[in-house]
């Protein structure tokens, strides 16, 4: 059974009390109260102190740190330890070292430095974890668990022979035979053929191309093993401290882990947001949508921020003023219940010791990152009873298929300019510009209860997809896919009989060619009437498109295909199904989001487009919380029209018009009874 997120708005950091000596923890215990905070992260690198020698266990500093923090009122998201394994560990066993594709073992030296099918990691990893949740099963200051640390972010792929052994395992239990795995991989081709299970090999470097089945399949494999890691130690959690919700933290767009297989696995998911000081809000926004999706809405957690400076990137410029608040804030509106940092003191040695944290190499709280850490924990702990629980609720999802974004991108192919997760990002920052809730969704999700389905570059569909979408549409739903889709199935091979394929009759379309574009090769989508009506640039694919009970909304302007369709509609059903066959500008597809909301009753927040990031979050009680962030450089007038709000934190009561500072939010709550007469 899955345990529920804590019923608080959690706040805090990673707190790496054992890089300092000890008469520094009761400064940093007055400093977290000072900032309000609530729950810390520890024990993540630990293991090389837990045990100094093999077999010798020593948890007597990490007694302390646990002590400590329980009889100070701070929460404890206890890591495992597992993703730094000791000097001795690489000594004794040198080949539970990863392996690159080029067949060079890694050293030991700095995190992450591990075959994740290697049997002596595993099981010392097991021993390790099984000791941590016996001692500290009943703690009181325990009240979540981190697995492990940013999984697959150094070694997503490892090509050892022990990966060998366990990769034809794994074939075996997905083909039972030969012969089909022979037909799935299209062995014929190249003279490939296996006659025995003990050829088969990763996708090491070889003279040309690899078998992009096998190397979809070694993708899955991967994804899986590393998987197997987390659920070898949240097993030994679950059965010692089942009443301890279970976590990990994963880094977002991540293309080597698939997430949504991973997600229910996870009792909360958490990941480390990092974005640029340039990086747009939108960009921002995504992140979350996609983690608060993982698990329907459920409320997700930020493990990782910075509170300021980086230290990874090739400059590492300050997070400007007001910045970090702005970032926090719209964690909590995009449905997080927490945001902690990395880190709470700044290192004094290592890799990291010019990353920012809330106490920097000065110490103190008299320093402005401090000081605006300090005041976002006050203004969390003061909207924590209102907000925490409430959760999201979207009309509008975009498809996303981690597998299809492996087979999109392998080489060779049409394109080397496709790229899965751009063409993702390019259709949520349309809608993301009308201010409207958005949930991202997988192939196996149902899909009712969403009025409109974005589904771009659907290269690969995967078992029953299609007939999903067909539903989807016939019952009254939109739908819009790209270029490229319908292509293969989920085994790689095209599927004869014209593009799109199995999307052919709901898309009322057949595509005769594609045409892959070099650089410098552009066209236009000519629109002639309509909401959209205009002419508009469009890059990357061009496609010789026929019409098949579907109609033309905007046609190619040039080339060979002059005049063709470029942008059609299709009855379907109750619904209608769309199809874009080109890259689109950011105009055009803003113009085409906009177009879609309206013609399925969708409306931007409170009436606001564009001007400001505007959420929702809806408590049980059905009321209300919308988030007003103001990610300019400028103040924003704001008109609230005929609805009467609370501010959530200056407890005014707001009708009509007002203003949003700067790089400032506004949360309002619903009043219930209030009218606006008496305002």
């Amino acid at each position: 059974m899955q345990q529920p997120f804590p019923t608080m708005l959690l706040y805090g950091a990673d707190y790496n009390p054992e890089q300092w000596p000890e008469s520094i923890w009761p400064d940093d215990i007055r400093l977290m109260k000072l900032a309000h905070v609530n729950m810390v992260s520890i024990n993540i690198f630990s293991w090389a102190l837990l045990e100094p020698a093999p077999g010798h266990f020593e948890f007597n500093q990490l007694d302390r740190i646990m002590n400590m923090l329980a009889d100070n009122g701070i929460a404890v998201d206890l890591a495992t330890a597992t993703a730094t394994p000791p000097t001795w560990m690489s000594g004794i066993y040198p080949e539970m070292l990863p392996v690159t594709r080029n067949g060079i073992r890694l050293s030991h030296g700095s995190r992450q430095h591990y075959c994740p099918n290697s049997v002596d990691y595993r099981r010392e990893a097991t021993e390790l974890v099984r000791r941590l949740g016996e001692r500290y099963r009943m703690h009181p200051a325990l009240k979540m668990w981190h697995i492990n640390n940013e999984y697959g972010d150094h070694v997503c792929s490892c090509y050892c022979e022990r990966c060998a052994e366990v990769f034809r395992e794994w074939l075996k239990a997905r083909y039972q035979t030969l012969d089909k795995l022979n037909f799935v991989w299209g062995t014929r081709f190249w003279s490939q053929y296996y006659y025995d299970w003990r050829d088969i090999l990763p996708p090491r470097i070889t003279p040309a191309s690899h078998n992009p089945t096998q190397l979809l399949d070694y993708d899955r494999f991967m994804s899986d093993s590393v998987l197997a890691c987390y659920l070898n130690e949240a097993g030994i959690l679950r059965e010692v401290t089942p009443n301890v919700p279970i976590t990990t933290n994963f880094i977002v767009t991540f293309k080597a882990i698939d997430y949504f297989s991973w997600a229910p696995h996870l009792d909360i998911i958490a990941f480390d947001n990092y974005p640029g000081i340039t990086t747009p809000p939108w960009e921002v926004a995504i992140r979350h949508d996609l983690m608060r999706s993982l698990k329907h809405a459920q409320p997700h957690l930020v493990m990782e921020q910075t509170p300021s400076q980086l230290n990874w990137m090739p400059q590492n410029p300050q997070m400007r003023p007001g910045r970090i608040r702005l970032q926090s804030m719209q964690a909590i509106a995009h449905g997080a219940d927490g945001v902690l940092y990395f880190q709470w003191r700044q290192s004094q040695a290592g890799s990291e010791k010019f990353h920012s944290a809330i106490v920097p190499h000065e110490g103190s709280e008299h320093g402005r990152i401090f000081q605006q850490v300090a005041q976002i924990g006050s203004e969390l702990k003061h909207l924590s009873q209102e907000v925490v629980g409430s959760r999201i609720a979207a009309q509008v999802a975009i498809l996303m298929d981690w597998q299809n974004w492996w087979a999109v991108e392998y080489r060779p192919g049409p394109s080397d300019q496709l790229h899965y997760w751009d063409e993702i990002k390019a259709f949520y920052r349309g809608l993301h510009q009308n201010n409207v809730p958005i949930d991202f969704v997988s192939t196996h999700d149902d899909l009712k209860g969403y009025k409109l389905v974005v589904a771009p570059l659907l290269y690969m569909l995967r078992s029953g997809t299609a007939n999903k979408l067909e539903q989807f549409v016939a019952e009254g739903g939109v739908l819009l896919t790209t270029f490229f889709s319908g292509i293969v199935d989920e085994n790689d091979h095209v599927v004869l009989g014209g593009y799109p394929a199995e999307l052919r009759k709901l898309l009322g379309i057949y595509v005769e060619e594609f045409d892959p574009w070099i650089k410098g090769m552009a066209n236009e989508v000519v629109v002639r009437e309509g909401q959209m009506q205009g002419t508009y640039p469009c890059t990357l694919w061009g496609e010789v498109v026929h019409l098949e009970g579907a109609s033309a909304l905007g046609v190619f302007g040039r080339d060979y295909y002059a005049e063709g369709p470029a942008l059609t509609v299709h009855q379907f059903g109750e619904g209608k199904a769309y199809y874009l066959a080109t890259h689109g500008s950011e105009v055009f597809i803003s113009a085409m989001m906009s177009y879609l909301c309206k013609e399925v009753a969708i409306l931007p927040l409170l009436g606001i487009e564009g001007t400001l990031e505007v959420t929702q979050r809806r408590r049980e009680d059905g009321r209300s919380i919308y988030f007003l962030l103001n990610h300019s450089e400028e103040p924003i007038e704001v008109v609230l029209h005929d609805t009467v709000f609370r501010s959530l934190l200056s407890g005014e009561v707001l009708a009509g018009s007002m203003q949003i500072a700067a790089h400032d939010v506004i949360i309002l709550l619903e009043e219930k009874d209030a009218q606006l007469e008496g305002i």
